[in-house]
């Protein structure tokens, strides 16, 4: 999973003398870098020139009459949910259009970075396919499966149906595309016939990305002539290529703003809008997302999030890969200190501490190691300096330090405020020369989170390790109106194309993934929601990445199998992270909403509360580390079709094949003759008993007649041999 650029980075800014006034209370970190960077009397005349053809995409909230006063400053509004909207504004009117009072706030941030063969298994859900070339209770038929990502190999047979004929993606939009000529898009372009989507062939990064094929081939993929096989391998897909920070290198200067979280928005909204133009539920898996704020400017970008789903529409997020990643301190009052030493190879780290009372900063640079120098902040003093922004530097040796604190109240409580404090150095930061944190108060309940940089221990101070691994989920994974996804473990090595043996171990037996981050939310809510496989799963890999980077490591060590289709050399690969576990997820509720599509949020989330599987059944549930526990797609159905409640009804899948030939009856197929006898009975979904059929210690197979029962779904148990009791779904 990759992560967001950090927004703390453009918070280093003076605001003096600027050449417009503009009201920088009302805007995201980001536009508040945008504007000072673009319309300063520093800037050059190059750059202010630039400003009047740039656009910067932001979700805006407004009062009163949005399009009079968008109108006026040159703004397009791309989509509007009563007082929000996603807005184009002009560079050059920004300034002067935060200052309108009906403008309440602006947000925007970076874009995001990118933070199945045994996987059915795993998440019980065989037993909704009901085997191998039988027939398949529940596929993702007539459902859309969304993908969000980058990096797609548009041309994989993955994406295909399992023949290689029909194929799946209905519709594609290139975000990076600049074949624009004719585009009602916001940015790039939209494909929409399979001959137009298979010419464009890959999207514009698909070169050096391939993180989309993989997984789409997870949430959607047919497998083609492999055991690899998506989730949902019969639903339609839409998907959007969107831009990361990675995808910089493709963006022209003039464009470089239109790329926000604010265009995500409008990639989800896309995909739903495809699912609604065909009548059909969808769910969208995106594999991306970055730091939480204080600032409550991700709660715009949640609001929108809110707008955007409801019955039918659901969107899955991953939690991220900062698992083993020490990221925050507690220290509670009674207790002096707490504190951790700083590292980065980026000369850069960062941390936010908040407290309802007041502390003391100390900062302490062991040019010297016995004697440091120390710099000493309190916090009773810096919210109060011009701006809240606080700046000091020193030189240690030959080395500079620069120290700055913007101090601003909590968005989640205000009688807590936040101290964002920033430490820079002309070298990677505190590698030869030791740099340690303390807060200190004894009266004071102090936490601190990790934006950048690592917090590490050191001998030169061992009451310094108080960082831990928790606090880490991504956004928008941390949003209310998702599914944020946590990484289950199973596979420890994978076997490769040439026949090595390759370790990724973070866990085994279902446990959590060491690498899965773990919460509560900033806000303190419980994420993330559900567990799926991460760990070395299995999917499709882009032949365009293949053929410009055969020898990535990723190629070399984790392809499992390449082969040709079409006269291109294509590869299965393992990767692992909760980019892997969100699409299995999502694939899950595709074959969810198959079998009632209006469901909901909400829904999936009451469904995960009774099905879940527990790992440590000594926990309580929901929890920071496993949600509710790991996804069970079978009981999950179960559950959804009012079939839980039916006592005779197993929620174990029968090893038995079980089909339906011409004559509409039932047949039955053990895998070996039965060690007891056994009773096999059919209900129909309202639990009403259909059939009741006994057979023989010794018995093999049998046949069930259905004449005259109505077409539709059937649960098929089978009770009395322990070897195939269980039950499985049929169609009619």
């Amino acid at each position: 999973m990759y992560h967001r650029l950090l927004l703390f980075l453009f918070l280093t800014i003076s605001l003096e003398g600027f050449a417009q006034r503009a009201a920088y209370s009302k805007m995201s970190p980001f536009v508040r870098n945008i504007v000072t960077k673009e319309c300063s009397p520093r800037t050059t005349s190059h750059r202010r020139a630039a400003a009047d053809m740039r656009e910067l995409s932001a979700i805006v909230k407004v009062a009163g009459d949005h399009g009079a006063l968008f109108q006026k400053y040159g703004c397009r509004s791309l989509l509007r949910f009563g007082d929000l909207a996603v807005v184009s504004i002009p560079l050059s009117s920004l300034p002067q259009f935060s200052l309108e009072p009906a403008v309440k706030r602006i947000a925007s941030g970076r874009p995001c970075e990118i933070a199945m063969d045994s996987t059915a298994m795993h998440v019980n859900t065989l037993p909704v396919y009901a085997g191998v070339n039988l027939p398949q209770a529940y596929t993702g038929k007539g459902v859309v499966m969304g993908v969000q990502d980058i990096g797609f190999d548009l041309t994989h047979p993955n994406f295909y149906d399992s023949t290689a004929t029909d194929y799946r993606i209905k519709a594609f939009w290139d975000q990076l595309s600049v074949d624009t000529v004719g585009s009602n898009l916001y940015v790039g372009n939209d494909y929409s016939t399979r001959e137009s989507i298979l010419a464009y062939a890959h999207s514009r990064d698909g070169l050096c990305e391939t993180h989309g094929t993989h997984t789409l081939g997870i949430a959607a993929g047919s497998g083609y002539r492999s055991p690899y096989r998506g989730m949902a391998y019969e639903s339609e897909m839409c998907v959007v290529s969107n831009a990361v920070s990675r995808d910089m290198i493709f963006i022209e200067e003039e464009d470089i703003y239109k790329y926000t979280y604010a265009t995500d928005v409008l990639g989800f909204k896309y995909i739903f809008d495809y699912a609604k133009s065909v009548g059909k539920p969808c769910v969208i898996s995106f594999s991306e997302g970055g730091l939480q704020d204080f600032y409550g400017y991700d709660q715009l970008y949640y609001e929108m999030i809110d707008s955007l789903v409801g019955p039918g529409r659901i969107i899955v997020v991953s939690a991220g890969n900062q698992g083993v990643t020490p990221s925050y301190i507690h220290k509670p009052k009674g207790r002096r200190l707490a504190g951790t030493f700083l590292q980065s190879g980026a000369q850069v780290a960062a941390v936010s501490v908040k407290s309802e009372q007041h502390f003391d900063l100390s900062l302490s640079i062991y040019g010297d190691h016995a004697n440091p120098v120390k710099k000493v902040f309190k916090t009773v003093d810096l919210s109060v300096v011009e701006d809240s922004l606080t700046v000091d530097s020193i030189m240690v040796d030959d080395e500079k330090f620069k120290f700055t604190i913007l101090a601003y109240p909590s968005c989640y409580n205000q009688k807590e405020y936040v101290y964002d404090v920033m430490v820079e150095s002309s070298r990677p930061l505190g590698f030869d020369t030791p740099v340690s944190l303390e807060i200190i108060g004894e009266d004071a309940d102090i936490e601190l989170f990790r934006m950048t940089g690592s917090l590490v221990q050191n001998a030169l101070n061992p009451d310094l390790e108080a960082a831990e691994c928790t606090h880490n989920i991504f956004s928008p994974g941390s949003a209310p109106g998702v599914i944020c996804v946590g990484g289950s473990a199973y596979r420890t090595h994978t076997l490769n194309y040439r026949g090595e043996w390759v370790e990724f171990n973070f866990g085994k037996n279902g446990e959590r993934g060491g690498y899965s981050s773990v919460g509560p939310t900033y806000d303190g809510r419980v994420k993330p929601d559900v567990l799926a496989p991460g760990m070395n799963v299995i999917s499709s890999y882009s032949s365009y990445y293949l053929e410009n980077n055969p020898e990535a490591e990723d190629i070399v060590k984790y392809d499992v199998e390449h082969f040709t289709f079409n006269g291109r050399t294509y590869a299965w690969n393992s990767n692992s992270g909760t980019s892997m576990s969100t699409p299995v997820v999502a694939g899950a509720i595709a074959l969810w909403l198959e079998a009632k599509p209006d469901l909901t949020m909400q829904d999936v989330m009451g469904v995960f509360a009774r099905t879940c599987s527990h790992y440590d059944a000594s926990l309580t549930y929901p929890n920071n580390y496993y949600g509710y526990g790991q996804i069970d797609v079978y009981r999950g159905l179960l559950d959804i079709l009012g079939l839980t409640g039916i006592d005779e009804i197993s929620t174990r899948h029968t090893s038995a094949q079980i089909r339906i030939d011409e004559e509409r009856r039932v047949v039955v197929t053990f895998d070996h003759p039965l060690e007891a006898a056994a009773t096999v009975k059919v209900f129909n979904l309202s639990g009403i008993l259909q059939a009741n059929h006994q057979v023989e210690v010794g018995g093999t197979s049998c046949q069930i007649p259905l004449l005259g029962k109505a077409n539709g779904v059937y649960v098929v148990q089978i009770t009395g041999a322990p070897s195939c009791s269980g039950s499985t779904l049929i169609r009619l």
